[in-house]
């Protein structure tokens, strides 16, 4: 559709040149070029508007359970594994454990771990 407008506007252009005065050139180009596009291309969009429309519909019942922060409100704030140690997880307090498990803290922040001493 494009290919299409570029030449029509390429043809318009030819006719306004050939006008007789600036003025009539000028509203020759907007009365067979601008305005006709312009109505082309709002029916052409009509369908990408809908979808577009309907997609922030969708995100925006999604998101009106998030917390203000930006944060979402759906999600626990300790999932598994996260805060909370799940049950497969390696007994860190285990004398048997020794330090090849990976019971620390994640930011540097906790013990942990067997290992140690002098």
């Amino acid at each position: 559709m494009w290919i299409v407008a570029v030449g029509w506007t390429y043809v318009v252009i030819l006719m306004a040149a050939t006008e007789t005065s600036v003025i009539a050139g000028i509203m020759t180009f907007f009365g067979y070029c601008v305005l006709p596009l312009s109505i082309l291309f709002y029916i052409a969009g009509a369908g990408k508007r809908r979808q577009r429309r309907a997609h922030a519909s969708t995100y925006g019942n999604a998101s009106s359970r998030a917390a203000p922060d930006g944060a979402d409100a759906s999600l626990p704030l300790a999932s598994q594994g996260f805060f909370i140690h799940s049950s497969d997880s390696a007994d860190c307090g285990s004398a048997d454990s020794g330090g090849g498990s990976d019971c620390g803290g994640g930011d540097g922040g906790g013990g942990g771990g067997g290992g140690g001493g002098d």
